[in-house]
């Protein structure tokens, strides 16, 4: 697990979720003070194998799904089979769960595979019951499959200050006492390495080595200063080598931030291993120029050059890659598995079996060439196609003084009908893609679009915008123009209507603004009404809008969280749009 822009909504749901995967009760205890440990030491087993982190959830669409999810022991069986193809035989498991840890390890033991496991142990931020259940099973599992189980990781990610899952110190420290007292194998906590950058001692004096994340590429987005990946000053042809170089370099930065900080606490016996890194092989909307197969590849063989060289030197005892397969339930945080979801590998380890290889019961399958991440349209990816940054083309401005999305009207004299664009849903399926109908707008016969919603947990959306990410400079719409539609709906509650454009820094941005009746005209009788927002209005919002790189041209949506609508609402009503156009 990582950061994410998953956001507090989807960490409650995915509470909610591992809840209902706690299903053997044991008893509290109120914490203990302590001081300090005896450091057990990491076994050669587990410092010297490639390690993973790993998680069979295939069918989950979002954390409401995780708990009805079934997973069959055959279908960890064929994970396990792939990832020893792949030369991994050290696996991360989150936590101490029946249906996900207790089955893998029992598939492990009961076929005599070839895999040890760092277990763990999810650890819950207001809920001490369900917590000390939790660690009650990671006793049992980490002493009944002794030989198996080489470590045990209490919480992941509890404790860095920007936490979904904050637990305090004192009852981290209490958790892991609580755990390490009752087994033999070394003990830990997951979290960022910006926390091991600050460890208190209340962590460190109960701890036999440090587990730290480190991500390098994900830091691009929530600290764009961390480190310089666009390398504008490197010439095009070198830059995605240098980036990935630097990434690189970024990772070792911090990684030694934190042996820096635990040796000068005195902790230079401490061991750390990287718990967690990796790089996404598709862009959900915040690594543009970085995520790519390609570039997953680069980053993987760095990582292991490092890591080879760091088990007889200075650098991390292990390291773990984030992550094995990809896990659709994370939705915009998914995309990091070294195989997709359908268990197909992808280029960074496709070349160590022959695609269509049998391997125990799985069949070693190659992940095909995406043709939108094949630069040169030849069917294979070779480094040619690795992503970097580029500065944004500027198109020249619509001089028009109307520029139109949709409408039946015949265009006026200086007016522009857009082109090349289509509807996206935010995440596939949230929403029928507009249908063309025979009910039509005042002034505007003889059709219009229907929207039917399918929202998801979190609500739905639909953006109108170029398939292959053409901006439209409407730039000389800023000063006095508005975004104007007719629309027809009985919808409940608001709605949000939002832009986004691209910029310089290629960093995109949105705004939406949630209206409800009598906002901007918007009403929601039934009958027809014209909507006028100025574009001021999404300005103020979101300054950082480019009007000269505009993306989506209009977006229509209902996220809950914003509209003030529970979670799973699951409103369907149609909403029927046309005449939908920006004026001067």
């Amino acid at each position: 697990m990582k950061r994410s822009n998953f956001g507090v909504m989807s960490y409650r749901a995915a509470v909610a979720a591992v809840l209902a995967l706690l299903l053997v009760a044991c008893g509290g205890g109120e914490v203990v003070p302590y001081t300090g440990v005896e450091v057990r030491p990491l076994s050669p087993d587990f410092t010297t194998r490639r390690a993973v982190a790993y998680s069979p959830f295939r069918t989950s669409a979002g954390p409401e799904d995780l708990a009805n999810e079934v997973i069959p022991k055959a279908n960890i069986k064929q994970d396990l089979d792939l990832l020893l193809a792949a030369g991994f035989r050290l696996i991360r498991l989150f936590d101490s769960s029946d249906k996900v840890a207790r089955q893998t390890l029992e598939v492990i033991r009961d076929n005599r595979l070839n895999i040890k496991v760092q277990l763990g142990a999810f650890v819950l931020s207001g809920n001490d019951v369900a917590s000390r259940q939790e660690l009650a099973r990671s006793i049992a599992l980490a002493n009944e499959f002794r030989d198996i189980v080489l470590a045990v990781s209490v919480g992941n990610e509890t404790m860095v200050s920007w936490s979904f899952n904050r637990i305090e110190p004192a009852l981290m420290a209490d958790y892991i006492r609580t755990v390490r007292r009752q087994i033999l194998q070394p003990v830990t906590t997951d979290d960022n390495y910006a926390f091991w950058a600050s460890a208190p001692t209340v962590i460190t004096d109960e701890i036999d080595f440090a587990a730290l994340h480190t991500y390098a590429n994900l830091d691009t987005w929530f600290d764009p200063t961390r480190w310089d990946w666009k390398l504008t000053s490197v010439p095009e042809s070198e830059r995605a080598v240098a980036m990935m170089d630097a990434a690189i370099v970024e990772t070792k930065r911090q990684y030694q931030e934190a042996r820096s900080f635990l040796d000068r606490k005195g902790l230079s016996y401490l061991p750390i291993i990287v718990g967690e890194t990796g790089w996404n092989a598709v862009d959900l909307g915040r690594q543009a120029f970085r995520a790519h197969p390609v570039n997953q590849k680069m980053y993987l063989d760095r990582l292991e050059a490092w890591a080879a060289e760091s088990r007889g030197g200075a650098g991390p005892r292990q390291v773990f890659y984030f992550e094995a397969f990809d896990e659709p339930w994370k939705q915009g945080d998914d995309k990091w598995g070294l195989f997709n979801k359908d268990r197909q590998a992808r280029f960074a380890i496709e070349a160590l079996n022959d695609n269509g290889a049998p391997v125990g019961s799985a069949t070693w399958v190659r992940e095909p060439v995406n043709p939108a991440q094949d630069s040169n349209g030849d069917g294979v990816y070779t480094d040619a196609d690795a992503v970097y940054f580029k500065l944004p083309v500027v198109n020249p401005a619509v001089t028009a003084d109307q520029y139109t999305l949709f409408s039946d009207v015949p265009p006026g004299p200086s007016e522009v009908l857009a082109a090349g664009l289509r509807w996206d849903a935010f995440d596939g399926n949230t929403a029928a893609f507009p249908e063309v109908v025979g009910i039509f707008g005042v002034g505007d016969a003889d059709r219009s679009l229907e929207i039917t919603p399918r929202p998801a947990s979190y609500g739905w959306g639909l953006l109108r915008q170029s398939p292959t990410a053409v901006t439209e400079n409407l730039s000389g719409f800023a000063a006095n123009g508005r975004l104007v539609f007719q629309i027809s709906t009985m919808y409940p509650g608001k709605i949000e209507i939002g832009i986004s454009t691209d910029t310089q820094d290629r960093e995109p941005q949105e705004a939406f603004l949630q209206i409800q009746p009598g906002d901007f005209g918007y009403c929601n009788t039934g009958a027809w009404c014209t909507v006028s927002i100025p574009l001021s209005a999404f300005q103020a919002v979101n300054p950082k809008l480019d009007l000269s790189l505009v993306l989506s041209r209009f977006v229509i949506a209902d996220r809950y969280a914003f509209t003030g609508k529970p979670n799973n609402s699951g409103i369907t009503d149609k909403l029927y749009l046309d005449a939908i156009r920006w004026v001067k």
